[in-house]
């Protein structure tokens, strides 16, 4: 079932973007990161300076430059700085491991890297040209009255966003200024607006390096969270910096909800709230709505279509916790079969999107890009289904489905379920090896209370209650938290390898394997606190 949507209007180059932003609400704050603040003229100008200091370590146009850089102010100023050049930008994100950092540069081959060594990068390749973050001065002005932000054209590469590479090397997706523009229409209820966002996505992230020129024509406030993460810094946040927009994983929603007088009453302007990465329940919606007088909406997106469908904030809770919206603005989703050919609505099939927000392709890999289309469909490598209203509803990605016993089983379908259940704060489930049945589920999960988790029993109950009796985990695993990837994604490779039979605490007819205990959680991704 194929769900068309309006395109967008006439698309806008990013120094466009940022000449009308100067114009437009130039003194407004840009960013907010700690103590230090940034309006839109300012960013423009130090972007200004900054390419000056660029171009004369040579970088020209069309070639890639690297940020290896934390997000925040710096960060922001330096993609400007590149794009001005119109020249090309990529970033690392910093929880990446050595590996991976080196897979990115030896395929993006940047002609310049520019390195904040507080952070402990792996060594560059020594023939590769490297400026130090101390060596820029970012608040100096241009040493000549700055022309035109950029004369690129709407076709010209502008940014390339690397996957997280949990399936092998990390792959760059790259837009045009087109495809940047295009996250102004598909925004939707989070967008459009001037208002002040709480902001802790990665920069390196494509919710920061795709959505810029959504910023800039909004003329909204980044506010920069602290990392690591903790519930009393966003609560402080929400309140201190009278934020209108905040997003997360429901696990920090639902820890908000603990906050001692955190509520409507001191949250006045706390419009909408974005659950991201994990089912949010119904309970949760309600509560947040009820408690912090806020919607939460689920937007579905990836590295390679960083806008593709949304829920509305006047959705029901059932909308926004089983499904993840309609299209937006510019996209459309069509459901296939293994052949590519559309099913009916209702049936469960292959995930393929089209529009204005998909990547140009992947950088310099054409046999990547030519398996990842079909036409100019993009293979997600998601499964799910439409509904009767329209919306989207994910089952689990086509790597991740696992066959137990001859019946093919999603595992997100299960883990919303698992969600449902008030002793169960996070769930993911991955299938493992296992004879005769050829596959069995594996919950891991991260218990509402230590002191009182789930039995496999409660959670097999809970899901044979809803869904077919196959579905029902097999094993079950506690754990304080699930490990995740560099793009802050569960990592279910991971989980897939700690599988086997000896590392699970309970199972199907069994004891634990030592009772009354809990085996210790996977190791967390490099960077993790």
């Amino acid at each position: 079932m194929c769900i068309p949507t309006p395109t967008p209007g006439p698309p806008l180059t990013f120094g466009e973007a940022m000449r009308a932003a100067v114009r437009e609400h130039g003194d407004q704050q840009a960013y907010v990161e700690g103590a230090r603040t940034l309006t839109f003229a300012e960013w423009d100008r130090a972007a200004a300076g900054v390419a000056e200091r660029l171009a004369g370590r040579g970088v020209r146009p069309g070639e890639v430059v690297a940020l290896l850089l934390p997000s925040g102010i710096d960060f922001a100023i330096a993609y400007a700085a590149v794009l001005r050049l119109r020249a090309v930008v990529t970033a690392v994100n910093t929880r990446l491991g050595a590996h991976e950092v080196g897979a990115i540069l030896r395929a993006s081959s940047p002609a310049l890297v520019v390195r904040d060594d507080t952070v402990p990068w792996p060594a560059i390749d020594p023939g590769t040209r490297v400026i130090g973050h101390d060596d820029i001065d970012w608040a100096a002005a241009p040493t000549r009255e700055p022309g035109p932000a950029s004369t690129s054209r709407p076709d010209d590469a502008a940014v390339i966003i690397w996957t997280s590479g949990t399936t092998g090397v990390p792959k760059g997706a790259w837009y045009d200024h087109r495809g940047l523009a295009a996250a102004v229409a598909s925004a939707g209820a989070i967008g459009g607006r001037r208002e002040r966002r709480l902001f802790s996505t990665p920069f390196a992230h494509a919710g920061y390096l795709a959505k810029v020129v959504e910023q800039l024509v909004s003329g909204s406030t980044l506010v920069v969270s602290p990392q690591p993460w903790s519930v009393q810094d966003m609560a402080r946040l929400l309140v201190d910096e009278r934020i209108d927009l905040a997003g997360g994983v429901p696990t920090q929603w639902a820890k908000l909800l603990t906050v001692p007088g955190l509520d409507r009453a001191v949250l006045p302007h706390l419009r909408v709230g974005v659950a991201a990465t994990a089912p949010a329940s119904p309970e949760l919606v309600e509560a947040v709505r009820e408690r912090l007088g806020c919607s939460l909406v689920v937007r579905y997106a990836m590295t390679e279509a960083p806008s593709i469908t949304g829920t509305d904030p006047a959705d029901p809770p059932a909308v926004q916790s089983r499904t993840v919206g309609r299209p937006q603005a510019g996209m459309a989703v069509r459901i296939v079969d293994a052949d590519d050919v559309e099913v009916g609505g209702g049936e469960t099939g292959h995930v393929q999107v089209r529009g204005a927000c998909v990547m140009r392709g992947y950088w310099q890999a054409p046999a990547l890009t030519e398996a990842a289309f079909c036409g100019d469909w993009l293979r997600t490598g998601d499964l799910g289904w439409i509904d009767h209203g329209g919306n989207l509803v994910l089952v689990g990605r086509s790597k991740e489905m696992y066959i137990r016993g001859g019946y093919n089983v999603y595992p997100l379908e299960v883990e919303h379920e698992l969600a449902d259940h008030p002793k169960v704060a996070r769930v993911a489930v991955v299938g493992v090896v296992t004879p005769v049945l050829g596959e069995r589920g594996m919950a891991w999960v991260v218990p509402t209370d230590p002191d009182d988790p789930p039995t496999l029993r409660e959670l097999r109950e809970h899901v044979g209650a809803r869904l077919a009796d196959y579905k029902s985990p097999d094993d079950l695993r506690l754990v304080p938290e699930l490990p995740v990837t560099a793009m802050l994604k569960v990592d279910k490779t991971a989980l897939q390898r700690l599988g086997d039979p000896g590392s699970v605490d309970v199972r199907v007819g069994g004891a634990p394997t030592a009772p009354g205990s809990t085996p210790p959680a996977p190791a967390p991704p490099r960077g993790d606190s």
